[in-house]
């Protein structure tokens, strides 16, 4: 059985940045999706905060999230349960990081269709040229009490803008 990678949507952060990435009205007419990240904040300090990823304007405490995150010296992990968003693309570059220099995630998202909780997964890198760039593995779960299809994804920050020339693509996948 192929898979089928449709690309839904690409959208490209310009000048002056943005406070949020959000892709709407998605077709339900795929499997599965698959979320390209390319980010980078414009925050100050090196790897300031989170991307937060909410589904169909949901921001209630219906989230929990498992993370695994090295940076070649250290491990660590952490969760979070009755959240309001799930935490993605952690550690991305800031303005006191490389220039040009992005996190890149792929979160895939299963069944968006079906009326049961969702479930995510996320694999995301850094990079900012210096002897620390982190890697991080993210498990992520909504399950609302109303459960419903997903219709639309948002990425805000939890600090500053999402910075120019960041981007983000929404693929759909098909059996076929």
């Amino acid at each position: 059985m192929a898979l089928t990678y449709v690309a839904i949507a690409t959208t490209t952060v310009g000048s002056g940045g943005t406070t949020e990435i959000e892709f709407t009205n998605i077709p339900q007419t795929y499997t599965d999706l698959l979320v390209y990240l390319s980010i980078r904040t414009e925050d100050t300090g090196a790897y300031n905060g989170a991307t937060k990823m909410t589904f169909n304007n949901n921001s209630n405490a219906v989230y929990s999230f498992r993370r695994l995150l090295g940076n070649g010296s250290a491990a660590s992990s952490s969760s979070g349960s009755s959240q309001t968003f799930i935490r993605v693309s952690n550690n991305a570059p800031t303005t006191s990081d490389t220039a040009s220099t992005f996190s890149n995630s792929m979160l895939y998202i299963p069944n968006y269709t079906g009326t049961t909780a969702k479930s995510t997964s996320e694999d995301n890198v850094s990079e900012s040229n210096t002897t620390t760039a982190y890697a991080q593995l993210v498990a992520g779960l909504w399950n609302p009490a109303t459960q419903a299809a997903i219709t639309s994804i948002k990425f805000t920050r939890e600090t500053l803008n999402i910075s120019q020339y960041s981007t983000a693509t929404l693929y759909g996948i098909k059996n076929s």
